[in-house]
């Protein structure tokens, strides 16, 4: 059967909107709390992981991987989200990255159907509150699914819920993780930055992405 793009899959932090910055200075104060020091660099490996991936990992980090039980740690995740959502507060279409509203636009035209991908618990709130609900045929989120990225779960699910083959459908991701996520599934990926090992194709900003070089990736 011939391949034919079909679906483009977008992440959300980072690629839709630049959350990260909150989410890292979420982790920052719990982390704080516990009497973990993390940083800005630390913070990039958490990109794409879960929120519970991500605590375990600053646990790890500190030396206390054996300090909470699972119900403690469940209200570790909790406290950090609260503050994160009131972090999010004051997000708005404003915050949408550059060029990221006229692609969406380029692509429903095109008559191709668009899927957010997101481990976010939060991503119908940012969604929302960026004016952006209405621009994507289905989310995938971490209430759909039980492995975390790189597994390649939330974007094999995202193909499901819009009915599309994964062979016909090409990620978009700003993480490491994430593109493993996305070459797992069997789709062509688009990495935003830099370093990402197994991009088909490289921006290295959201400005940069067009309908031309999601559909050039596809015929690679």
């Amino acid at each position: 059967m011939v391949k034919q793009l079909e679906a483009v899959i977008f992440d959300l932090d980072g690629v839709i909107t630049d959350s990260a910055h909150f989410h890292y200075l979420a982790w920052k104060q719990l982390a704080a709390d516990i009497n973990i020091e993390i940083d800005e660099a630390f913070n990039e490996t958490l990109k794409g992981i879960s929120r519970m991936d991500s605590l375990d990992l600053i646990l790890a980090k500190g030396g206390r991987e054996q300090d909470f039980t699972l119900a403690e740690k469940e209200e570790l995740a909790a406290k950090k989200n609260a503050h994160y959502v009131e972090l999010l507060k004051d997000l708005s279409p404003a915050d949408i990255l550059p060029g990221i509203a006229s692609l969406l636009e380029a692509i429903r035209t095109a008559g191709l159907k668009i899927a957010l991908a997101s481990v976010s618990k939060n991503a119908p709130m940012v969604l929302a509150a960026l004016g952006l609900t209405d621009s994507f045929d289905y989310l995938a989120d971490a209430a759909k699914i039980t492995h975390s990225k790189p597994d390649p779960e939330i974007f094999l699910v995202a193909a499901a819920g819009l009915g599309v083959a994964p062979e016909n459908a090409v990620g978009i991701e700003d993480a490491q993780a994430g593109v493993e996520a996305i070459k797992s599934a069997g789709m062509k990926a688009i990495g935003v930055g830099t370093g990402l090992i197994g991009s088909d194709e490289l921006v290295s900003d959201t400005s940069e992405l067009t309908l031309a070089i999601i559909q050039k990736v596809f015929h690679l």
